[in-house]
């Protein structure tokens, strides 16, 4: 009997994904070889395959260019290519590492792979905890990537397109990847050490959004149906653009407000209300008496 028809057989109470996850691990016999078979993969084909979608728009500019954010700078095929050898090459030399390590040592702080699934709502509220506490700790992180040596020896890499394209996200040098992995990873870690509920699967799903929304980010476009327009606080390709081009601010990494509480916005228009402000304080009282 095979496992899958072990698996149908013998526990008849699980789902059919939970079956299919009971086979996979059943099958290495090695829960540091499946997760991390499992994460490197699941993280290769949702990256590939999101920026599938942007490659398609950026060579269809008869049809996209019109919600280009940047319209006057289309990346080309070549460019295109030469960032995707690098995405590859940091993809296996240093999240692949990462990545079969993430095992041991998320379950010291509290992750399990065993059945069954946790409940929808228990993962959803996690998920949305991982995106409050990543966007805190890339706010400050990024903040501290613009300061002269870590732009000039870690990020410089990563604005080397100041027309940002979705390949693009995760063009970074092997340092910024380890120091942005680890918000990634850390959130997390810390409510399962918190908490001492996590599984992988939470965790699967919650580096899946992570991913669509930093390709979407970098996408460099703009629709009328994209999500800031549903949610205001959402900080989107026009949000991120706008650091590409500019240099500075709009640190934050999926929403607005760390970057509008500091005082950090982005733009000519941003700038120019800080200008404002600050001659206002500086400028003399005049006494109406």
């Amino acid at each position: 009997m095979g496992l899958v028809d072990y698996a149908q057989v013998n526990f008849p109470h699980l789902n059919l994904l939970e079956k299919v996850w009971w086979t996979w691990y059943a099958y290495w016999q090695n829960d540091i070889i499946a997760t991390g078979l499992l994460a490197f993969w699941s993280h290769e084909f949702v990256y590939f395959g999101r920026c599938l979608p942007w490659i398609i728009a950026d060579s269809l500019p008869s049809i996209f260019l019109k919600y280009k954010i940047q319209d006057q700078k289309q990346p080309s095929a070549a460019v295109q290519w030469e960032c995707t050898k690098f995405i590859v090459l940091i993809h296996f030399a240093i999240e692949m590492p990462l990545i079969v390590g993430f095992h041991p040592i998320s379950t010291f702080f509290g992750m399990r792979v065993d059945l069954p699934f946790p409940s929808i709502w228990l993962m959803l509220q996690q998920i949305v905890t991982f995106f409050i506490l990543e966007d805190a700790y890339h706010y400050w992180l990024h903040r501290f990537l613009h300061w002269g040596p870590m732009y000039q020896h870690v990020h410089k890499i990563h604005h080397q397109y100041s027309a940002p394209f979705g390949l693009a996200a995760e063009y970074a040098s092997p340092w910024e990847t380890l120091l942005l992995g680890l918000g990634t990873i850390g959130a997390p870690m810390l409510v399962g050490a918190v908490t001492g509920h996590l599984h992988l699967l939470t965790v699967i799903l919650w580096v899946t959004l992570r991913q669509f929304q930093a390709i979407d980010a970098h996408s460099g476009y703009d629709f009328p149906w994209s999500l800031r327009n549903i949610m205001p606080f959402w900080g989107g390709a026009d949000w991120h653009d706008d650091h590409h081009k500019y240099f500075i601010g709009n640190y934050s990494s999926s929403f607005r407000y760390w970057d509008i509480m500091m005082d950090t916005v982005a733009g000519p228009e941003a700038r120019a209300k800080r200008l404002a402000r600050k001659q206002a304080k500086t400028a003399p009282k005049v006494n109406s008496t």
